[in-house]
């Protein structure tokens, strides 16, 4: 029906099913074209409030105050587009990078095709590791077992091979299909595809129910902060326009002024800048080797206390040496070598390391499979850690020769005789403790070992995990890694940062600690997989924070190390490349991979490395703390200057006989000031605030809010009672005088607070410095513009007055960098870490 065959779809065919049936992507791409953001520029309610406004001028013929309104909506959503469109297409192409490919057969050929390009009638190869990219069917398999947690919540992994079943069969049964979404635990497998995109089961289920993204704490703390603010605002806004209809004020110009007051007040550029500085440091950390899969994974870079790893390939060099091949007696043998070789030569399962250096040795030796021929493969699996294969050697046909190779001691567990030079001996209890021994000496040499165990089995159709049994030991695999030289230093680097690093490996404990000696880590704070599966989650809780090395970790272990760390207040990174660390990297508040990793593992994680080393791990935390900043300088500037504005409003409308301002200058205050903001995302950000985790909370933020606030408001009901009773100002007087102060004022208030520490001694962005000197030269210069000041309503000030206006500035300037110092070195103090942070990163 899908006049699809066993060399798959022609390359034309394929285009054209594509071109009929769209992308294999369950969400619908169209929402992102270019006049989809566009209009969603018009989706705020700000925008459409002042659209509003624009239309009640209009009807009642102010032309003037309509096209002025229009105008800045206009210039507005503008900058808005212009930054948004920006950002979300340099994360479009990060994504591109990032994107999922599958092996697929058309027109005969193996090839690489992106999840997103497949169609109904595809051949896929899968293999252990990779995520199953639509719904199929199972054509040919191997020992396949695919986990479907993700769609049925089991737990266990489901074994998937070719069969007819009733349509009538529940989803959780359809053991001759697969679907979206789910992950291949090991074997292999052709499967054909039949639905893709969102006609697949997944795809439907993420329909009905209109699924997002998982919202991270810090996306959660935005929006809740800006929703904060735009109610009390409204409130402001309201008591306002009723102040000014008691003291009997033309109700339009109240109106417009009121609206003008809620625009210029909330946050509304809140979005974009978070937007704009997350894409910004994305594209930085994408020319440092790091990429970002969703951009709130930064804040959860940045804030990151401790890092779990894997040794393999991140403390070690990662190339993989086997040392020696040696019978049980630690002695050479050429006889062990070739059962190794042939294990891992005739291996299909999961791709990995050790395998790849017995072949490359065996390869160096002359080692062939020629005379043997595979019959069958037990998988390897991560309760088992260890692979066996049945070999049909051609001088013995009667017989079938089983092969395990695994971990040193689930292997010995399944032998009851070695092989001793002069034959195969009972395995007695001193001939354990002998071999034992001898595998701790090599660990403690910082050699990883396995084992080796054969058994003669009888011809048969298949061979099960019950015949791993009454095997003969025949010697050990030493695999050497040496410690990469570069990685103490990034040890140390991360804890200048103060990121502690703990190894989370499946390996013996002897290699664990002689990596971690050779590294500088403390090799004593050890807790291995047995002790800690007797533990309690309470006491663990209390150990894992004074562990440096988890050691023979299971892999269903990593997971509860994670959660344990988490629940004394750390934020957690994880780094991990494998089928099994899947679980961890989902739960850590970062997850780690690499661009190697395996496809469950990068399609778990936040973040991507290019290259597989801690230094560039070290820039991808200063980058996510440098963005972090820069963010937090919006919103702490913007919630302290909103407050301080209410409060200065409230006042000068209860006592003025005319509007403090009036509303298209009010608008035009605010989208002038919105200029400098937008570049936030440039600017420099001090070691200070890149040397530790910087985190504020909802009372520290209360706390900003209300000093500099009140601090805004004391100067400017200075400026009020200067411009009334020394000046004798007319309305439009003040009006132009308070424009220009509240203007002045909120460009001073950026770059003093955009510093924690002395504002002259901090070097600010320069596209930052270039948009402020442009605002306040515009600030000072409008009065005097003969058509701006007609339009605007502003007038000329006296030299006298602008001077005090001036002076003005500065005093509020000195006093805001006064309060500055007493804020976060007395109050807060410079390093500090409330325990429930409103902005942190944890992913819920």
């Amino acid at each position: 029906e899908l006049g699809s065959g066993p060399q798959g779809l022609t390359p034309q065919a394929a285009v054209e099913r594509l071109r009929r049936d769209g992308p294999n992507s369950v969400k619908d791409e169209a929402t992102r074209s270019v006049f989809s953001l566009l209009l969603r520029q018009f989706e705020s309610p700000l925008v459409l409030i002042l659209v509003f406004a624009a239309v009640v001028a209009g009807v009642v013929q102010e032309w003037l105050e309509a096209s002025i309104i229009l105008a800045i909506v206009l210039g507005s959503t503008a900058l808005s587009f212009t930054q948004e469109y920006r950002a979300s297409a340099a994360v479009a192409e990060l994504r591109r990078r990032l994107a999922l490919t599958a092996k697929a057969r058309r027109g005969g050929q193996v090839v690489s095709v992106p999840f997103s390009d497949l169609v109904a009638g595809d051949i896929v190869l899968l293999s252990a590791g990779a995520v199953v990219p639509a719904d199929g069917l199972v054509l040919q398999a191997l020992d396949l077992l695919v986990s479907e947690a993700a769609l049925t919540g089991e737990s266990f992994p489901v074994e998937k091979r070719p069969a007819v079943l009733p349509e009538s069969t529940p989803l959780a049964a359809r053991t001759n299909s697969v679907f979206l979404g789910t992950s291949v635990r090991s074997g292999t497998a052709e499967i054909l595809v039949v639905q893709t995109g969102q006609a697949t089961q997944y795809g439907a289920i993420a329909q009905r129910l209109k699924t997002k993204p998982v919202e991270t704490d810090f996306a959660r703390g935005i929006r809740r902060f800006g929703s904060l603010l735009i109610r009390v605002m409204i409130v402001m806004v309201i008591f306002v326009l009723t102040m000014n209809q008691l003291l009997g004020r033309p109700f339009l110009e109240s109106l417009l002024f009121a609206v003008a007051l809620g625009v210029g007040l909330s946050p509304e550029l809140l979005p974009a800048i978070i937007s704009v500085t997350l894409s910004a440091g994305a594209r930085d950390l994408a020319k440092r080797g790091v990429i970002v899969r969703q951009l709130d994974a930064i804040e959860n870079l940045g804030g990151m206390t401790v890092f779990c790893t894997d040794k393999t390939g991140t403390l070690t060099e990662g190339e993989i040496v086997l040392k020696a091949v040696l019978d049980a007696r630690g002695q050479d043998a050429p006889a062990v070598a070739k059962l190794a070789f042939l294990n891992a030569a005739f291996e299909t399962g999961i791709d990995n390391p050790l395998d790849k250096a017995i072949v490359t040795a065996g390869e160096k030796g002359a080692l062939t499979t020629d005379g043997y021929v595979k019959v069958d493969e037990i998988p390897y699996d991560f309760t088992r850690k260890r692979l066996t294969i049945v070999a049909q050697a051609a001088d013995t046909p009667a017989t079938r020769l089983m092969i395990t190779k695994g971990a040193f001691t689930n292997v010995l567990d399944l032998c009851s005789t070695w092989m001793d030079g002069d034959g195969e001996k009972p395995l007695t209890a001193d001939a354990r403790t002998k071999l034992e021994a001898y595998y701790q000496a090599q660990g403690e040499e910082g050699l990883r070992v396995l084992a080796l165990a054969t058994r003669r089995m009888e011809v048969r159709p298949d061979y099960v995990i019950a015949d791993e049994a009454q095997m003969c030991f025949e010697g050990f695999l030493a695999f050497f890694d040496p410690p990469k030289p570069e990685a103490a230093g990034a040890i140390a680097d991360l804890a200048a940062l103060g990121v502690s690093v703990k190894v989370v490996s499946g390996d013996n404990r002897h290699v664990v600690a002689y990596v971690a000696k050779a590294l500088g880590l403390d090799a004593t704070a050890m807790l291995t997989g047995a002790e800690l599966a007797a533990m309690k989650d309470e006491a663990l809780w209390n150990r894992a924070e004074r562990t440096t090395l988890f050691a023979e970790i299971d892999p269903q272990q990593k997971e509860r190390i994670v959660r344990a760390l988490q629940r004394t207040g750390h934020s957690v990174g994880y780094l991990g490349d494998g089928i099994n660390d899947a679980p961890a990297l989902y739960a850590a508040d970062v997850g780690v991979t690499v661009n190697t990793a395996v496809d469950v593992a990068r399609s778990s994680a936040d973040v991507v490395l290019l290259h597989r080393d801690l230094g560039v791990l070290r820039q991808g935390i200063e980058g996510g703390r440098r963005t972090f900043a820069n963010t937090l300088k919006y919103i702490c500037i913007t919630i302290s200057a909103n407050f301080g504005n209410m409060i200065s409003m409230a006042v000068a409308t209860s006592f003025l006989p005319f509007l403090p301002m009036t509303a298209v200058q009010i608008l035009l205050n605010n989208f002038l000031s919105d200029l400098p903001a937008i570049t936030i995302s440039s600017d420099t950000v001090e070691p200070s605030q890149v040397a530790t985790a910087q985190r504020m909370g909802i009372g520290d933020i209360q706390r900003f809010m209300i000093v500099f606030g009140l601090i805004s408001s004391v100067f400017d009901i200075a400026t009020f009672a200067v411009l009334i009773h020394v000046f004798k100002a007319s309305a439009e007087t003040f009006q132009t005088s308070w424009f220009v102060e509240s203007l002045l004022t909120e460009l001073a208030v950026l770059m003093v607070l955009r510093t924690h520490g002395p504002a002259w001694r901090s070097r600010p962005g320069r596209l930052l410095v270039w948009t402020t000197v442009a605002v306040t030269l515009v600030a000072l210069v409008s009065p005097y513009l003969g058509p701006v000041s007609a339009l605007f309503r502003l007038t000329p000030l006296p030299p006298a007055l602008l001077a005090t206006l001036v002076v003005i500035v500065a005093a509020y300037a000195l006093a805001t960098e006064a309060a500055k110092h007493w804020f976060f070195i007395h109050r807060m103090g410079s390093r500090a870490r409330p325990p429930a942070p409103l902005l942190s990163g944890a992913r819920t």
